[in-house]
C-alpha cells in the first residue's frame, strides 16, 4: 500500500513539472494579431528615424512549425516558431515577401482572455511585455 502512494505522488510530481497542453496555444488570429503588432512596433520606429510615414501592411500563410509550452510566472508560456508571407503597401510600389521567419513568445493572461506578446531583452535577462492590440486601422 505504501509503495501504490509512493508511486502515485511520483507519478503527479512528474506529470505537474511538464508545460501547459498544447491544445490551448494561441489560435491563428492571435498569432497573426502577435505578427501585426511586433511588425508595426518595428516600421514605427523605422518610420520615426526616416521621418516618413508607415507604410501599410497585410500577413498571410501564416505556417507555425513549432510550438513549446512552458509557465513564466505561473502563466502559460508559447514559444511559436515558423513563417508567414507579407505584403507591404509603399508609396510608389508594393512589395512581397516570403516566407519571414517569425520567433514568438506569447503568454495567456490568467483571466484567460487576452493575450501577451513577450520579447526578451537579452542584455537585462528581462521580459518586455506588450498587450496584443493594434491600432484601430489593423484591426
Amino acid at each position: 500500500m505504501k509503495r501504490l502512494i509512493v508511486s502515485i505522488v511520483l507519478l503527479l510530481m512528474l506529470v505537474g513539472c511538464g508545460g501547459p497542453p498544447t491544445q490551448f496555444a494561441p489560435d491563428k488570429e492571435t498569432i497573426t494579431e502577435a505578427l501585426q503588432l511586433t511588425i508595426y512596433q518595428t516600421q514605427s520606429q523605422i518610420a520615426e528615424q526616416l521621418n516618413t510615414s508607415q507604410p501599410e501592411f497585410n500577413i498571410d500563410h501564416i505556417k507555425v512549425k513549432e510550438i513549446l509550452a512552458s509557465y513564466l510566472d505561473n502563466l502559460a508560456l508559447y514559444h511559436l516558431t515558423g513563417s508567414y508571407d507579407l505584403k507591404l503597401k509603399l508609396p510608389h510600389r508594393r512589395l512581397r515577401q516570403k516566407n519571414n521567419p517569425f520567433d514568438l513568445y506569447l503568454q495567456r493572461q490568467a483571466e484567460g482572455k487576452s493575450w501577451r506578446l513577450l520579447k526578451k531583452n537579452a542584455q537585462e535577462n528581462q521580459w518586455s511585455s506588450y498587450l496584443i492590440t493594434l491600432p484601430k486601422k489593423y484591426q
